[in-house]
């Protein structure tokens, strides 16, 4: 069955960086484009990153662009979120999709 582990959230200071990693099993995971999202306790679901199943083309949300980066190694079937200049507000559960399925949701929390 489907199946999207994420991996890699934990603490990080203001400012500091972490890599989040996704990995994806169950599905051909080359033909599917992917996704970040963060839903924050009590609030709505929202969307972070996509990439195209190639990697080819990327987006961001604007509460991150110039900060994060998304980028896949299809070769691993494996998802990744490298978050930069990290703030307060970041500080969330987040979940990668794609083959029409979420991960359990990786913690990330930030700060001092």
């Amino acid at each position: 069955q489907v199946q999207l582990v994420e991996s890699g959230g934990g603490l990080a200071q203001p400012g500091g960086s972490l890599r989040l990693s996704c990995a994806a099993s169950g599905f051909t995971f080359s033909s599917y484009g992917m996704s970040w999202a963060r839903q924050a306790p009590g609030k709505g679901l929202e969307w972070v990153s996509g990439i195209y199943s190639d990697g080819s083309d990327t987006y961001y949300a604007d509460s991150v662009k110039g900060r994060f980066s998304i980028s896949r190694d299809n070769a691993k079937n494996t998802l990744y979120l490298q978050m930069n200049s990290l703030k307060d507000e970041d500080t969330t559960l987040y979940y990668c999709s794609g083959g029409n399925s979420w991960g359990q949701g990786a913690q990330v929390t930030v700060s001092s």
